[in-house]
């Protein structure tokens, strides 16, 4: 084959124009393409009025400090019992122990977003605005479920707040900024994309997090995820890492999640759940084929809590729940976010899959009481491992017994692969 090379200098200005012509189409491409992604030349105007509404925090506690592992505190109880120094009655010994977070205000009279994490068990916690202010702060309200918390300062002047966002108009490749206090550090910035959206992680049963490359470290947890237009979409809480460090794998509390919650915690210092009273079961395509399904969703209703307002509403065993208050369920832990998310005495219209056809009730949520999430809990099954997946709501998930099996009228049993 004969290469034929044409010189630049010497090209034709007809064929010099027709090859400029598809490189500054391209040029024009990739300028476009830059500017859908809203990629910025600089974070730095957005930064300097974000950063001031970051806060760190930093808690005190007081821990007991143990002798050692088990075994050693065993044999040394039971010598001092047999020295008759009765050691083993003796208190630990007691050490203070500090502790370091992020958080956001909310509200210029002083309210603070954080984890539930960042200040569970402390005695003392203190935060310091980005001016170098230092203020005591209270504890208005926490909620372990959903690891989070709102705490109170008390400012002599107004404090710049930072504003929520709707997390659910967050897009995977969307640009992120986390600003925190990584191992003690002090206001830190850290940009990246939100990697993935409704996370499930096995924190928690109401887990729905949006991770992200952002460089996340220990100590960011309570710091805000803001979008490009410098709103609240997520509260960074978690990182994947077998090294401790940040290798690009961060979650976050999406603000839908996190609003509704933080003021539940400002008007009443606890957050109240609704309850159905159901154990529910991931619903597979295997048994959606069993049930005439036409796909794999719902959840499957394991059992129903006696006396509870599944029961008094008419949901069976064996129904399987494909709407929730005018919702689709695409599956199972979607319907443990939408019944908490429901007022506590609210009329909800629920469809069940119930012998091949859909069937309409109307339930009365209750409210979800710590006897409640203690009855939801599963039963233990010999060999059995944790999962992470319980529901502890009034929803929960059930292995598939024969009772249910007959209930669902399904005789086929999985195959192994």
């Amino acid at each position: 084959m004969t290469q034929v090379t044409i010189p630049l200098h010497r090209t034709p200005p007809v064929v010099r124009f027709l090859i400029a012509a598809p490189l500054l189409l391209a040029v024009l491409a990739l300028s476009s393409v830059a500017q859908a992604r809203g990629a910025p030349d600089s974070f730095a105007d957005l930064v300097d009025k974000l950063l001031p509404t970051v806060v760190n925090i930093s808690t005190t506690q007081t821990v007991e400090q143990g002798r050692g592992t088990e075994e050693f505190e065993e044999f040394f109880r039971e010598f001092f019992e047999r020295r008759g120094g009765g050691g083993g009655g003796e208190p630990a010994p007691r050490r203070r122990q500090n502790s370091l977070g992020s958080g956001f205000i909310i509200d210029r009279t002083g309210y603070i977003v954080t984890n539930h994490h960042v200040i569970a068990g402390a005695d003392e916690i203190s935060v310091r605005l980005a001016d170098d202010t230092t203020l005591e702060a209270t504890i208005v309200g926490s909620d372990e479920k959903t690891d989070l918390a709102l705490l109170k300062v008390e400012s002599p002047t107004p404090l710049p707040a930072a504003r929520w966002g709707q997390s659910e108009d967050t897009r995977i490749g969307d640009w992120v900024i986390a600003i925190g206090n990584p191992l003690g550090l002090g206001g830190t910035v850290t940009a990246g994309i939100v990697s993935a959206l409704q996370r499930d992680i096995n924190a928690g049963p109401y887990d729905d997090f949006i991770q992200t490359d952002a460089a996340i470290n220990k100590g960011n947890s309570g710091g805000p995820m803001f979008n490009i237009k410098g709103q609240v979409i997520g509260i960074n809480s978690a990182i994947f890492s077998p090294s401790g460090g940040s290798i690009g794998i961060g979650f976050a509390i999406p603000s839908a999640l996190a609003e509704n919650i933080v003021l539940q915690l400002r008007d009443h210092g606890a957050v109240r759940r609704g309850w159905l009273g159901v154990r529910i079961q991931h619903v597979t395509d295997e048994l959606a084929e069993g049930l005439r399904l036409d796909s794999a969703r719902g959840a499957l209703v394991a059992s129903v809590s006696p006396g509870g307002p599944a029961e008094a509403a008419g949901v069976k065993q064996g129904d399987v729940i494909l709407e929730f208050n005018g919702r689709p369920v695409p599956k199972y832990r979607n319907l443990s976010r939408m019944v908490a998310e429901t007022p506590v005495g609210r009329d909800v219209a629920v469809v069940v899959w119930r012998k091949g056809k859909e069937v309409k009730l109307k339930v009365e949520l209750g409210e979800l009481k710590d006897e409640a999430a203690v009855a939801a809990l599963p039963e233990e099954t010999p060999g059995g491992t944790e999962s992470g997946d319980v529901e502890a709501l009034g929803l929960k998930l059930a292995t598939i017994t024969p009772e249910l099996r007959s209930a669902l009228s399904w005789t086929r049993r999985p195959t192994a692969s």
